[in-house]
């Protein structure tokens, strides 16, 4: 093989994105809300959480009510601005959702390494 072209294994590093969906297919919440979710919690303020993460309030706002519906409870308590201002927090079932997602993230991780390391190693010729 021509060195230039020769792969290096080493290099490669696996992506992936896991979601939740209806029996329909159609997605619930992936990846990308569940860190939403997680940037509220931290903020305690949906608009900081949103220009943290560089997204739309408005689209954000209406994604996370499409969830709420989907799931038939609510993610967050919204309190309006006054002289403190707003607040969003997550409720308790929001709350645990996020700690779910979480725990299977850390559970599945292991094994996707251990399967991505038997594929680098069963591949290399």
């Amino acid at each position: 093989m021509d060195p230039k072209q020769e792969f290096a294994y080493e290099s490669l590093h696996l992506n992936y994105k896991f979601w939740l969906s209806d029996k329909g297919g159609k997605g619930i919440m992936g990846d990308g809300k569940w860190l939403i979710l997680q940037k509220i919690e931290e903020t305690g303020s949906l608009m900081a959480a949103t220009e943290a993460l560089g997204i739309t309030y408005r689209k954000t706002w209406g994604d996370l009510k499409k969830i709420e519906e989907k799931l038939g409870f609510n993610l967050l308590e919204k309190t309006r601005g006054g002289k403190d201002g707003g607040q969003t927090v997550l409720t308790e079932k929001g709350k645990k959702l996020v700690q779910a997602f979480s725990l299977f993230h850390q559970r599945i991780e292991k094994d996707i390494k251990v399967a991505f390391d038997a594929f680098i190693e069963e591949s290399e010729l």
